[in-house]
């Protein structure tokens, strides 16, 4: 463990330290920090963990990484694994790896590209995802993008414009049966609606098309709407 002038934490094997202020805190080892950080840049090359909150710019972790606190920063990217047991605020984030959030994750740009866990509420301007994800809560996004590659999960989904697509080609039709492309919620409720493979209670919406592999309670919609041949709703209603 080194702690330069300038006031860098780094751990390269095996190190404890406590908290506290830094430019750079980096764990490129094995290393666990007791207390709070507030630095510029926290990067985990190795297995860290830190038994308090993360205040950053940027947060980088391409090893394993276990924040048992709260984590506030401008920019993070998960490359590796990841698990915060607290509440994420952040402009952007991008979950490349396996990330787990115990409380809710805010940002203004959420991208998933791996497996992301969210026990709380999710809320962005833009969501935008092509991996698997669970969310505890309520998805809130003004623009929600979504390409399932498998079985997502969010408790309810609400935002202006809501596309959701099945990515269903190659070896993903060998494996259809054993791993569900679909997206499974209570309620879906926004502008502009474009779903595929949705199991979904109740659908609301203005301008709403329900395009292949859907299965719906209840549609309700106000302007225009679009049924697939191969979904079923069981129940249609205009407002």
């Amino acid at each position: 463990m080194n702690m330069n002038k300038n006031r860098d934490l780094i751990i390269n094997g095996f190190g404890s330290s406590s908290g506290g202020e830094f430019e750079l805190a980096s764990i490129n080892g094995k290393g666990k920090v007791h207390g709070d950080i507030d630095c510029k840049h926290y990067d985990c090359n190795g297995f860290g963990t830190v038994n308090g909150n993360i205040k950053a710019e940027t947060v980088k972790i391409n090893g394993k990484s276990t924040i048992n606190g709260n984590v506030d920063a401008d920019s993070i990217t998960i490359d590796g694994h990841s698990s915060m047991s607290g509440e994420v605020n952040t402009e952007k984030i991008r979950i490349s790896g396996s990330g787990s959030i115990g409380g809710s994750l805010r940002g203004e740009h959420i991208k998933i590209n791996g497996k992301a866990s969210i026990g709380g509420d999710c809320e962005a301007e833009e969501f935008d995802s092509e991996g698997l994800f669970t969310i505890g809560g309520l998805l809130n996004a003004e623009n929600i993008d979504i390409l399932l590659y498998g079985d997502c999960k969010a408790k309810e989904i609400g935002g202006q414009t809501i596309r959701i697509k099945q990515r269903i080609h190659g070896f993903m039709k060998i494996v259809k049966s054993i791993y569900p492309t679909r997206l499974v919620t209570d309620v879906i409720e926004g502008d502009d609606l474009y779903l595929e493979g949705v199991k979904a209670k109740i659908i609301r919406g203005n301008n709403v098309t329900i395009g292949k592999n859907c299965e719906i309670d209840l549609l309700e919609y106000k302007g225009a709407i679009e049924v697939d041949k191969s979904s079923k709703v069981m129940k249609t209603n205009q407002l």
